[in-house]
């Protein structure tokens, strides 16, 4: 119990430190939007802290994990970083900044900054369970299995991705619907691919020491996609595409399957 405590302060110790400094950033350049960029790294920066307070060997399963959570965490930066760079502050929070009065510089450290570092640190479970103990079995049928979801969940998160890119740097796409690719069978691709990839951490770490109970991650993920992210951008998309409420009655939520053209 004392070395898990230990784990974790350290994890959140780094993620409030670096949440910080990027909150002032933010401030200064009165952008709070880049917390959107730092999401991804900020998992690998509790992979790379926790894992090398592991006393003795590296585990084949820490590898692993940190190989995935690092591809993972870095390709989404760099997606985020080339899609925001030079578009302003998200129209998210300039609502938010309009509506948050004289104060909302400071409104922004606790609304966002912490409260984006609070729903880290429950997800990052897996990533940091997995580095708390050597002493684990190594890799078997499990881990196999949840390599094979994770990679479905990456490529479907890369290519969905990739494929809304493209659509948009079409001119003649402008105002429209984007409903070809993996767009076709789900509201959300990316959504459900980047999901899919923390079931597939939790399946690998389910053999490590106390991995079964961090299954609260990949729930939490879940449900943040399917209840909060999905609902605000169907919204959003709705007023501003027009064709998008019929797009929505025919495509599947989340979890993709052939539309409905009847």
């Amino acid at each position: 119990m004392t070395h898990f405590i230990e784990v974790y302060a350290a994890a959140i110790g780094v993620i409030l430190f670096s949440l910080t400094m990027l909150w002032v950033v933010s401030v200064f350049i009165k952008d709070a939007s880049i917390i959107d960029i730092f999401w991804g790294p900020g998992f690998v920066i509790c992979n790379w802290v926790t894992l090398f307070m592991i006393v003795g060997d590296i585990a084949d399963r820490q590898w692993l994990v940190h190989a995935l959570i690092t591809l993972w965490g870095l390709r989404l930066a760099l997606h985020l970083f080339v899609r925001n760079c030079g578009s302003g502050e998200d129209a998210r929070y300039q609502r938010w900044r309009q509506q948050g009065g004289p104060n909302w510089w400071l409104k922004t450290y606790h609304r966002i900054y912490l409260f984006q570092g609070l729903i880290m640190m429950v997800v990052a479970a897996p990533v940091i369970v997995v580095n708390m103990s050597t002493e684990q079995p190594g890799l078997g049928w499990l881990d196999l299995i949840g390599l094979g979801v994770w990679l479905v969940g990456f490529s479907f998160e890369t290519l969905s991705d990739q494929q809304l890119v493209n659509f948009k740097r079409n001119p003649d796409n402008a105002g429209k619907v984007m409903n070809t690719g993996l767009w076709r069978y789900s509201l959300h691709p990316n959504y459900f691919g980047d999901a899919l990839q923390w079931w597939g951490l939790w399946i690998i770490v389910i053999s490590a020491p106390f991995g079964l109970f961090t299954v609260i991650s990949p729930i939490l993920m879940s449900a943040i996609f399917l209840y909060i992210s999905n609902g605000v951008l169907e919204r959003a998309l709705t007023r501003s595409r027009p064709g998008y409420a019929e797009h929505i009655r025919r495509t599947s939520n989340f979890i993709p399957k052939p539309p409905d053209n009847h």
